[in-house]
């Protein structure tokens, strides 16, 4: 890796349909709140924690946890356009949003039965790229192709505030700040990353950066003090953030293969429920999904292990499993352009696929679990969101 001195430069007419057939995340940020440290491989999560939460993931194997009942629910109101991102809330079991080229952005509630469509967020002119959720859930950011970002209420859809991107290009992607909701970081089409105040609507002073292409991933560690940025060139660069002011100091850069677009970037500081091992998740249109581990306090990758899938072109994202840190072994999950959802143990050394989803008609781009794991949603090309449910032990 590359390491760099800081740079000053820087309901629809559709409905929807029942099928027949990031523990919470706030624990997680708890146990996260720890700078990357030197620690012996053996270091354990405290045993009150360990013990919540295998309690909650129950004492089975991997297999078992991951095995799927079938369809719980289809939301088909975006059918016309992909979906790029699907996000259930924080720390929620049954809200979940997810966007589309469309240009809205869909809030949902699947309990009480039958699932709903609570509301409909429209105001963008060109297609969503992409959302978050604030910690608390009461707002949701959103990026789009029309070089602006929207802030909604998420209680009632409504628009709060439009921000138009400082260089006039197409946002890309976008990411809380996980300790300042007030602090959005965006990436667009004229290779900058972008820190910026909700608001005032107004970007921070040296919280601006240039990347070596279209910034098409974003994520921060858990304490909120790293943030990498993956780019359509090939780029991975981490930052380092200031807390205090927002400002960003580049630090180090990872090419990961030149000119494979980086899609997905997905940050976890315990990957196997004893030992803290800080790691990225990383799609790059190689068809692999990429497992790095980060080797120092300014985000320095190394490449760990990497898993089969299919991806050559499309915008696939994965994530690490909420509860995985508990369980004996660790999962992750990814879309594909097989239109399966995929299921890998990042600690098993042979045989690694745990799962596999089928049900698509189009690649698979984003997958997302609720908090406790019973229900994963999946978003494809095709505009297609299936709900699938987790089978009861």
């Amino acid at each position: 890796m590359e390491d760099f001195e800081d740079d000053p430069r820087a309901l629809g007419a559709r409905g929807h349909r029942r099928s027949v057939s990031r523990g919470s995340y706030q624990l997680q940020a708890q146990m996260n709140r720890a700078v990357y440290e030197d620690r012996p491989p053996g270091s354990v999560v405290p045993t009150s924690v360990a013990e919540a939460s295998r309690a909650m993931a129950g004492d089975t194997s991997l297999s078992e946890n991951y095995a799927f009942a079938g369809m719980y629910h289809v939301f088909d109101q975006h059918v016309d356009e992909a979906v790029p991102r699907v996000r259930f809330a924080n720390d929620d079991r049954h809200r979940l949003a997810c966007c589309s080229l469309d240009g809205s952005i869909s809030l949902c509630q699947l309990v009480p039965a039958p699932p709903t469509v609570l509301h409909v967020l429209r105001g963008h002119t060109r297609g969503v790229s992409d959302f978050a959720w604030s910690l608390s859930n009461d707002i949701l950011v959103s990026t789009s192709l029309d070089a602006t970002m929207r802030i909604w209420a998420s209680e009632d859809g409504r628009c709060i505030r439009e921000i138009p991107d400082p260089d006039g290009a197409e946002l890309l992607c976008c990411t809380f700040q996980p300790v300042n909701n007030n602090l959005t970081v965006v990436g667009n089409a004229k290779h900058n990353v972008h820190v910026m105040n909700i608001s005032t609507g107004k970007k921070v002073k040296g919280g601006s950066s240039k990347l070596t292409g279209r910034v098409l991933a974003l994520s921060f560690d858990a304490p909120g003090r790293l943030l990498w940025a993956g780019d359509d060139r090939g780029s991975v660069f981490s930052f380092l953030f200031d807390m205090a002011t927002g400002k960003l100091t580049k630090a180090k850069r990872l090419v990961v293969h030149e000119g494979s677009p980086v899609t997905s970037i997905s940050a976890r500081s315990w990957v196997s429920r004893e030992a803290r091992d800080p790691s990225l998740l990383i799609n790059a249109c190689l068809n692999k999904l990429l497992l790095y581990r980060v080797v120092d306090n300014e985000g320095a990758l190394q490449l760990k292990r990497s898993f089969p899938i299919e991806q050559s072109s499309h915008p696939v994202r994965s994530i690490f499993c909420p509860l995985m840190s508990f369980r004996q072994g660790a999962c992750v999950v990814t879309g594909s352009e097989d239109m399966c959802v995929h299921f890998f143990d990042v600690e098993r050394a042979a045989k690694a696929a745990v799962n596999k989803l089928q049900g698509h008609s189009a690649p698979v781009l984003d997958v997302s679990f609720n908090c406790d794991e019973s229900l994963l949603a999946s978003s494809d090309a095709s505009g297609m969101v299936i709900v699938w449910r987790r089978e009861q032990k």
